[in-house]
């Protein structure tokens, strides 16, 4: 049986829960025993709410089965766990990862990795010397329509990409998010989620180039576009925008192109569009990212098996392949070379 301590319980701790609760109900050996939050006694009686549904965001958790804290020493001291679940601001990331890691415990904690990559490249050292395992919440490796784009490309059954688009956008968040020095704004936030999923699927680009503009005080970019630049010319470009506001409501969605084909992922269903037969839709699952992630680092933590689709080496490349581009916007949209990038890059 896993003991697992949850230390922050904003929309994603929330989110995270449900879906511990879910595998618990399905008879997966692993309890939930605490949460930790500063806010706790607030945040138990309030309904929280992200930019995409949960299944029970209609009303609170019962948290009545489950010990809280207010402290995370006090956890600690007071619990014992295998696994913990980090869904804190990002700035907090690395300290407590670290620690956690160095005193034995498995953790997973959410994207972004960290604040910065300097931070990230300590995080992934650590899990590299410490018996604990180390998973970063990059969930788009989990969805089944980005799971989808990735298998076709491998196959190489349309050929040779030759070119795509990535969307991302919602009305601003609230809270520390708008914050940049806490969460890096847009691009370190949300737009990571798209950066994370061409370099998983593509590869690190050599070059980047990104166009970005800060529409809310102190919340660093806020809108931006980058364009990714490969050997091989294919036109790769993903943009993001948190200042939609209104009913808009959020979305993601691609379009890529291939030699004999392209794929269009839209209103939450993949359309395939192969140049030699009628186009159809992709039978894939209704499932969110969130579930199968949490069940792959649990299943592998149970069995000791590495952890191979979301190192902290990959996450890590992601955090600075956006520094990347926030070098890009800062300087105008010029090229900015990732062989050029330091570990640490300028300030939002």
């Amino acid at each position: 049986m896993l003991n697992i301590g949850l230390v922050g319980y904003g929309f994603m701790g929330h989110m995270h829960l449900e879906n511990y609760v879910r595998m618990m109900r399905e008879g997966m050996p692993i309890q939930v025993a605490a949460i930790c939050d500063v806010r706790i006694d607030e945040l138990k009686h309030e309904k929280v709410e992200g930019n995409i549904s949960t299944e029970t965001d209609t009303s609170p958790i019962d948290l009545s089965a489950f010990r809280l804290y207010k402290d995370l020493e006090d956890m600690l001291q007071n619990e014992k766990l295998d696994v913990i679940d980090i869904t804190l601001p990002t700035d907090l990331h690395a300290d407590i990862a670290c620690d956690l890691l160095q005193w034995g415990y498995h953790v997973f904690c959410e994207k972004p990795m960290a604040i910065n990559s300097d931070e990230a490249a300590r995080m992934a050292e650590t899990a590299r010397t410490s018996r604990g395992k180390l998973m970063i919440g990059q969930c788009l490796r989990f969805w089944p329509a980005y799971v989808y784009l990735k298998e076709t490309v491998d196959s190489g059954r349309f050929g040779q990409v030759t070119g795509g688009y990535f969307f991302r956008g919602s009305e601003a968040p609230k809270g520390w998010l708008l914050q940049a020095k806490r969460s890096g704004g847009a691009l370190l936030d949300m737009h990571i989620h798209d950066s994370d999923v061409i370099q998983w699927i593509f590869g690190m680009p050599e070059q980047v180039s990104t166009i970005a503009r800060s529409c809310i005080p102190g919340s660093g970019y806020d809108i931006a576009s980058t364009h990714y630049h490969y050997e091989d010319g294919k036109v790769l470009n993903a943009q993001v925008d948190w200042t939609l506001e209104g009913d808009f409501g959020f979305s993601m969605t691609y379009r890529v192109n291939f030699e004999k084909g392209n794929l269009v992922f839209e209103n939450g269903k993949v359309k395939v569009h192969p140049s030699d037969a009628p186009g159809f839709v992709a039978e894939l699952s209704d499932e969110m990212g969130y579930y199968p992630q949490l069940r792959y680092f649990l299943e592998r933590v149970m069995s000791g098996e590495p952890i191979r689709r979301t190192t902290p080496e990959s996450a890590l490349l992601s955090v600075r392949l956006v520094e990347a581009e926030m070098l890009s916007a800062s300087r105008n949209g010029e090229k900015v070379a990732l062989s050029n990038v330091p570990v640490r890059s300028a300030s939002i």
